[in-house]
This record gives structure tokens, sequence and C-alpha cells, in this order.
């Protein structure tokens, strides 16, 4: 049987899970969550749930995935023979399909909005006219969805050392980078401080249960847990190094 592949070092095993929880929903999602939902309350309800509830759901599948290491479905079956955990692992891989078919797109529209700044033609103030005709060419949409698919096959059969950890050691730098841009953007942008003091000070009529549904689900979103990702990418972690604290692994 062939050796299942793993990944060579933590930072890799890191990089790229964090790769998988950060993106659309920190830079594009969470910003109009907490904009629409009390701001302050919002993020204080995010932590409480990404603490409370997303963390030990996270550790929960790198315990699992590093166990059975294996997919999703096999690895609840090897932990749960006599179970119907292994339909939770169906349930996954279901939902990571219809994400892909979200991300996909947005993925494709990154890409034309990244062609059009190559060539200097984002020098417009109507980005809602922009975006509109962007998705008004099905052409140009299909197109792009599929380069990006291209590139996310690429990348992916290139397994686990050659593929989604190399381009997560030089993606993630750069996504980091592109934070701390957006940030000092932000901050110098007119009205600033007024949407600082939105994000710092809290409205607590915006302290419904609502809005903490709202931020429980942001919470799943941002961590990416739930859809057995985690779990997935913990099944390639080597059963000889813990992955978390050694105490919370040390029953397997």
């Amino acid at each position: 049987m062939k050796q299942r592949e793993q990944w060579t070092s933590k930072i890799g095993f890191v990089l790229a899970a964090a790769g998988s929880a950060i993106g659309l929903g920190a830079i594009w999602k969470f910003p109009y969550m907490a904009g629409t939902n009390g701001g302050s309350v919002f993020v204080l309800l995010f932590i409480i749930c990404t603490l409370a509830i997303g963390l030990p759901i996270l550790l929960a599948e790198f315990v699992v995935g590093r166990r059975g290491q294996h997919d999703a479905v096999t690895s609840l079956k090897r932990l749960a023979p006599k179970s119907s955990w292994y339909l939770i692992g169906w349930l996954g891989l279901g939902s990571s399909f219809i994400l892909l078919s979200f991300y996909s797109v947005v993925g494709g529209w990154i890409l034309s909005y990244l062609a059009r700044a190559i060539v200097s033609r984002l020098d417009t103030t109507d980005y809602s006219g922009l975006f509109n005709s962007i998705i008004a060419d099905p052409m140009e949409v299909l197109l792009a969805q599929a380069v990006f698919m291209l590139m996310t096959i690429w990348i992916v059969q290139s397994g686990i050392k050659g593929g989604i950890e190399r381009a997560s050691r030089w993606m993630m730098p750069l996504l980091f980078i592109f934070f701390i841009v957006l940030a000092i953007r932000s901050v110098t942008l007119d009205g600033a401080m007024e949407g600082i003091r939105f994000l710092f000070v809290p409205n607590w009529s915006y302290l419904t249960a609502k809005t903490f549904l709202l931020a429980l689900g942001q919470a799943f979103f941002s961590l990416s847990v739930g859809v057995t990702a985690m779990l997935t990418y913990a099944s390639y972690l080597s059963k000889k190094k813990s992955s978390v604290n050694r105490r919370l692994m040390s029953p397997y």
C-alpha cells in the first residue's frame, strides 16, 4: 500500500490550515457582518463564540483527522465503526462541494479584477458599474472561473508537500502583508475614527439572539469548521507529532 503523504513541518500545516480559515470570511464577510450588526457587540460575540464553541470543534476535527489518517468518511468509520457518524463526513463533503462552487466564482471575479489592474483599467470610482459589467459578460465569468479552477487543481494534484504546503508558504505571508496594507489604508480614509469608535464602543441594543446566531455562524465560517476541511488537513499529520497541546492529544 502506498504510504500516505504527510506535512513536512508544523508550520506548513499551520499555514495551510490558516489559509483555509482566513480569506473571504475575514476580508469580505466579517467587515460586512460587523458593520450591519452593531460593530463592537458583534465582534465581542464573535470572539466568545470562537473561543467557547468554534475552538473545541476545531480541536475535535484535529483529533479525529490525526487519529483516522484518512478522508473524513473513512476516518469517522474507523473511529466509530458501528455508528452513523460517518454520515457527518458525507455531509461535510457535500458542503465543501457547495462552497467550492461559490469560491470558484468569487475567485474568477478576483482574477478579472487582477487582469484589469495589470492593464490599468481600474482607474474608476464607479466600482458598482465595473462589477455589473463583469458579471454581465458570461464568457468572461466562465473563463475566469475555469482559470481559477485549473490553478486550484494544479496546486492540489501536486500533493501536500509539493502543492498545498509549498503554495501556503508564500501565499500566506503575502496575505498577511495585504492585511497590513488594508489596515493602514483603512485608518487613513475619511471618517476612519468614527469607524474605529463604532468598532470598539459597544451599542448594547444590538445584543440580541439574532446577533448571537450571526456571530456564531461567522465563527464557524472564519475557522472553517463543520465542513471536515480541518479534519482532512489533520489527517496528513504524523501520529508521532502532536498538532496541538500534547495533553489534549494524549488519549490518541
